[in-house]
């Protein structure tokens, strides 16, 4: 390509942006950018913000970006992207809105940052897809311990006793607990009543009661909701308050074979009293998140049949991504129109969710 053609293209570029368009740069690492901006999504970021060079840093420190950083209007964030604090948002003194291109913007913000009005928004509700259709599929697997099954060598399809050491293998007319009525725990409450005959328990303090029942649940405390659940599926954020909410009295209240599936954070399981449970050959395990991440090498959970343990898949890989973006990219499009942002995060919603 001609240096011509090139400095026409930019011309072109720059005749479909609105002069009145925000100035915006994308925040993330370099990694993560170059899978969640593939060419139509680049394309369409340059028509909704003005993108002076350069349109991308991993490195938001970096003394070269002065001048860039003090007429920046917008960053669109993502994996990767550092926190916030006094000292990097007083080289931003335009910036008006964070769009969060992932989940939680906790690592990112700080008080200096909501001190000062900045906007912030996310994505999660986008990231709760996946991790809602990956939980289905381990409480459908729960049901027909189809991974405990599976990882037993000593298993044959024409023993039944060996089959049935893990609990019954039935998908019909079971209980399932959903600790925590959040993003994902409301999807999966609505995925779940696929099931024939499915009795959905919801645990959530903060909840309206009304809105779990609409979605198909039944709103139940948690001491009441564990010694009848076949599946517990945890979706409760990572706060002070629920670390280790599902501790050695909680695990003993499980019913025999009853599953417990976590794709929400590590830190809500006292792993030690899992390993404990799980081991004894009592409950099962589908594991996505653990504490600490990853589980030490020699952790009896790695070992066991009765526990399938995935290296954090649940959340948005490959083309989920691309679904991240175009949400980020609605949002951008919103502000950019002055129109009402759908997915705004406050700093008093943050407290009470991850």
């Amino acid at each position: 390509m001609t240096s011509d053609r090139r400095s026409t293209e930019r011309l072109d570029l720059a005749a479909m942006t609105d002069i009145n368009s925000p100035e915006a740069l994308v925040v993330m690492d370099r990694d993560v950018f170059e899978r969640q901006f593939d060419a139509p999504r680049l394309a369409r970021l340059r028509r909704l913000a003005r993108l002076p060079e350069p349109l991308f840093t991993d490195d938001l420190d970096d003394p070269a970006l002065d001048a860039r950083l003090a007429t920046v209007e917008v960053l669109l964030t993502g994996w990767g992207a550092p926190e916030l604090d006094a000292r990097r948002l007083d080289r931003m003194p335009r910036l008006r809105a964070m769009l969060h291109c992932a989940g939680t913007v906790r690592p990112q913000v700080t008080p200096d940052f909501w001190e000062r009005g900045i906007r912030a928004t996310s994505v999660a509700e986008a990231n709760a897809v996946p991790v809602a259709e990956y939980t289905l599929a381990a409480i459908i697997f729960a049901g027909k311990k189809a991974p405990f099954i599976a990882a037993d060598p000593q298993v044959r399809r024409d023993h039944g006793l060996q089959i049935s050491r893990f609990g019954e293998l039935s998908n019909l007319g079971r209980t399932v607990g959903v600790v925590g009525f959040s993003r994902v725990g409301r999807r999966v409450v609505d995925l779940v009543q696929q099931l024939q005959d499915v009795v959905c328990l919801v645990a959530d303090p903060y909840a309206d009661p009304a809105e779990i029942v609409r979605a198909g649940g039944i709103p139940t405390a948690l001491d009441d909701l564990l010694p009848r659940v076949d599946v517990l599926s945890l979706h409760a954020p990572a706060l002070p308050s629920t670390r280790h909410m599902i501790a050695a009295p909680q695990l003993a209240a499980l019913p025999d074979h009853a599953t417990l599936v976590n794709t929400a954070r590590g830190s809500l399981v006292d792993t030690a009293a899992l390993e404990r449970e799980c081991a004894s050959g009592r409950l099962n395990a589908i594991l996505d998140v653990t504490d600490p991440e990853p589980l030490p090498v020699d952790s009896v959970l790695y070992r066991l049949p009765n526990v399938m343990v995935t290296p954090h898949l649940a959340g948005s890989l490959g083309s989920e991504l691309h679904r991240m973006t175009d949400a980020a990219l609605d949002e951008l499009e919103r502000y950019a129109a002055g129109e009402p942002l759908l997915d705004e995060v406050t700093s008093e919603a943050l407290r009470l969710s991850a």
